[in-house]
């Protein structure tokens, strides 16, 4: 990864998708232990979401999940759907990638003042997610000086990864 920081590869073993790294046990553990020690609760509508966007081949909507989660004789609405990421989105558990309004699952915790970078590519779809303390520091000169303090940031930057340059330029 050229960013600086640390990577998590949530989407490049290029099979045009996502795939998270962690197991997907592991990201269900993580979010139980993480309701336990909110005292919040993880109901069956939160985890089959949950699950929904980690099995999912690529990043899915809102929408998507609720289709995929509705069957005959259970409709699950769009909203509650939207609801149960807003929720998962709180505790760090997935994150949504803006310029898709398309989720990704996330298995490991950020630090407070840490900013996430997601690198998505317009070739194959991947998405990787690295944070960059390079990135931070000047994202952060910039907000003091406009005196603006963020509640979050994501940034998104679309291009192409080493991967597909690399095949085009074979090709």
């Amino acid at each position: 990864m050229s960013a600086a920081g640390h990577s998590h590869d949530h989407a490049h073993d290029h099979a045009h998708g996502h795939s998270c790294k962690a197991e997907p046990a592991a990201i269900l553990a993580r979010a139980e232990e993480l309701c336990r020690e909110r005292a919040v609760q993880f109901t069956a509508l939160r985890r089959e979401v949950l699950d929904a966007v980690v099995a999912s081949e690529k990043p899915p909507g809102a929408y998507d999940i609720a289709e995929r989660l509705s069957r005959p004789g259970r409709r699950v609405a769009p909203v509650s759907v939207y609801r149960a990421l807003d929720f998962l989105m709180e505790l760090g558990l997935v994150h949504r990638i803006a310029s898709r309004n398309a989720f990704v699952p996330c298995a490991h915790a950020h630090g407070a003042s840490e900013n996430v970078v997601f690198l998505i590519c317009r070739t194959c779809g991947g998405i990787d997610e690295t944070t960059s303390p390079e990135v931070e520091s000047g994202l952060g000169k910039t907000l003091k000086r406009a005196g603006f303090t963020p509640a979050h940031s994501i940034l998104e930057v679309e291009g192409d990864c080493g991967a597909c340059r690399d095949k085009a330029r074979r090709a």
